[in-house]
């Protein structure tokens, strides 16, 4: 349309989300550091609960369990908390998957793990807990790697005198190694859905 042609002309700042706009859109899980040694054990309760998500996030969860051949037990009272993660009953435990805030909000201490999880943040990756009636068990990376030309999207757009900025919901040390391998300055880290708006 004309009038979108006519308006794009005043934008002075392009904003990017990061999943599938600056990333290929395709997450798949990369790590997994458990508490004891059993890895099988900590991903299939972990691809359990996310297999009632709809997130990408979960998906690349479910493929990895599907991979190693894991059969996956029946879930109930399944719960989203966009933003935050999933939780639900498995097996008769309380089995909760999210990010480092959904732990915050759920007063779960993290642990052993928290360098392990910071290490995969500063890598690009995003670190994903998996708690068992309230006890970190594990974390989980999961990477979405950067489209081959965004780097190059994103200088075309500020040679031409845009701002370019980037708001997921990643930590700040995912989003910023993200945004550095983009060459994007502007970052606003930990957005949640409603906040992107």
């Amino acid at each position: 349309k004309g009038e979108a042609l006519e308006s794009l002309s005043h934008v002075d700042t392009v904003v990017f989300d990061k999943t599938g706009t600056l990333t290929e859109g395709r997450p798949r899980l990369t790590d997994l550091q458990v508490t004891d040694d059993d890895q099988d054990a900590a991903l299939r309760l972990a691809a359990a609960v996310e297999a009632s998500s709809e997130h990408p996030l979960g998906t690349a969860i479910v493929a990895a369990a599907r991979e190693h051949g894991l059969d996956l037990p029946t879930v109930e009272a399944f719960q989203a908390v966009p933003g935050f993660g999933v939780s639900a009953q498995v097996e008769g435990q309380q089995v909760l998957i999210g990010a480092f805030r959904y732990l915050e909000r759920e007063k779960i201490a993290v642990g052993e793990l928290d360098k392990t999880a910071d290490d995969y943040a500063t890598d690009g990756k995003t670190p994903v807990f998996l708690a068992v009636d309230g006890v970190v068990r594990a974390v989980l990376a999961i990477a979405d790697p950067l489209q081959t030309a965004a780097a190059s999207r994103v200088a075309a757009l500020q040679q031409r005198g845009m701002q370019v900025a980037m708001i997921p919901g990643d930590s700040h040390k995912t989003a910023q190694a993200i945004a550095r391998q983009a060459g994007i300055a502007q970052v606003h880290a930990q957005t949640l859905p409603d906040g992107k708006a």
